[in-house]
């Protein structure tokens, strides 16, 4: 495979192949039950299958088809146990793995990059990739001043891929919303779709890294590498090593696990202060634990760009429904435009909604399980449930659609890690507004 298959027409069928493959299976299974089989080992065969097509089409097509599973693999910590394993699987790969460019098509994209001198740039390159990513491979390289480097390139039609896949994916989201139970797919995909164009512009998610890199440069719990070059399809970077969070999640120990998480939470809630920005890109593929302990980051393509910070009013929001103070809490609610104009809500079942919510900053030490994430998902996912209505009155404003996002995405990779640690003194540290519920005076 040379680049993304780009044709129109070549894209929608692989998609439309996913729905129409799990139709098929169900339609099997039948057949199967009627000859005796037992609907567990029939669901389960079902289920691997599933999880299989899925990996083979996303991964084939990468673009948006690879995106939108790597933004999806963080929710398979809600999904129940009994299903959960053949889209873990699955859905992991999709976050660091996919057929590669041939040597030909990378030394053109090298070539229309960089110039026809490129091989002058580095001391020694690597034409097999060593990790995939959405839209685009990385290699590994020596840069021609004797450092260990990182060359990311883009695949070619990477940009029309994207458009395509993002227009015919929100097709399919009743499929995929199976996998995120509780969580609004379409929203998810007009979100990544919006952030597109930015991401492909290598110069762009450039600028990210180094503004990054500068904010932690030096520091002791989180290593961003530096920016050696950059062009708009390919970008140089320092060469990193650690465990990646896919490894530690399939099998880290418990200080490993708790590790990882801590790190991955105080990054989360203290980059936007210390930065102006908030990496907007989280899945396990993106994060590594250095032999040293440092958080490692990969990937700024996609930031919210907060130079603020976190809004305050999520601190005081948070603050308020953890000290259970619900009038208060849905006063804010309807005055920040959480509430439809047209909803009747009661205090009290907003609190009940979001309460859960709130649990790891309740308690010194909280331990963030599949158990935990599979409770949430349950109670705002079903369709008997109060929580149910009460989350249908509620809205999610534009400007904190992709913070709520990353926020969530990041909860859903501590929960696969399973990471027990001191969420409560992150949060009261950078969270602005959550020391000081009340709303500062005009």
């Amino acid at each position: 495979m040379t680049d993304i298959p780009r044709r129109a027409a070549h894209r929608t069928a692989k998609l439309a192949s996913l729905p129409l493959g799990v139709a098929g299976r169900v339609a099997a299974g039948w057949g199967k039950r009627l000859s005796g089989r037992s609907a567990d080992e029939i669901n389960a065969e079902l289920t691997a299958r599933t999880a299989e097509q899925l990996f083979a089409v996303l991964g084939q097509l990468k673009g948006g088809a690879m995106k939108f599973g790597q933004a999806l693999s963080v929710f398979e910590a809600a999904v129940p146990d009994e299903m959960a394993e053949p889209y873990r699987e699955a859905l992991t790969k999709l976050q660091s793995a996919a057929p590669p460019m041939s040597a030909d098509s990378v030394r053109r994209v090298l070539e229309q990059q960089l110039g026809r001198t490129w091989r002058d740039r580095f001391a020694e390159f690597d034409d097999v990739p060593a990790a995939a990513a959405s839209i685009g491979q990385v290699h590994r390289a020596v840069w021609h001043d004797g450092r260990d480097v990182a060359v990311k390139l883009q695949y070619p039609g990477a940009g029309e891929a994207l458009r395509s896949d993002l227009r015919q994916l929100s097709r399919f989201s009743r499929l995929f919303q199976s996998l995120a139970p509780g969580a609004e797919i379409k929203p998810l995909l007009a979100e990544l779709q919006d952030r597109m164009v930015e991401e492909l512009d290598y110069r762009t998610e450039a600028d990210n890294q180094r503004t990054f890199a500068a904010a932690f440069d030096g520091d002791e719990n989180v290593l961003i590498p530096k920016v050696v070059a950059s062009a708009p399809q390919v970008m140089v970077t320092e060469w990193v090593e650690g465990t990646p969070f896919s490894a530690i999640i399939a099998d880290g120990d418990r200080r490993q696990r708790n590790e990882a998480g801590r790190r991955l939470a105080e990054f989360h809630f203290s980059a936007p202060e210390r930065s102006g920005l908030l990496h907007a890109d989280p899945h396990p593929g993106n994060f590594l634990l250095a032999p040293d302990g440092r958080l490692i980051v990969l990937d700024f393509g996609a930031v919210a760009r907060l130079p603020d910070g976190l809004p305050a009013d999520m601190g005081r929001m948070l603050r308020l429904a953890m000290e259970d103070r619900a009038e208060e809490l849905l006063e804010m609610l309807r005055a920040e435009r959480f509430v439809h104009t047209d909803s009747e809500l009661r205090a009290e079942d907003v609190l009940a909604y979001l309460g859960p919510f709130v649990d790891p900053v309740r308690e010194p030490r909280f331990h963030f399980s599949r158990s935990w994430m599979q409770r949430q998902a349950e109670r705002v996912g079903d369709l008997r449930s109060p929580d149910f209505r009460t989350g249908r009155a509620l809205n999610l404003p534009p400007d904190y659609l992709l913070i709520h996002r990353v926020t969530l995405g990041a909860t859903g990779i501590l929960c696969q890690l399973d990471a027990e640690f001191e969420a409560q003194e992150i949060i009261v540290r950078w969270q602005p507004g959550f020391a000081d519920p009340e709303p500062a005076a005009d």
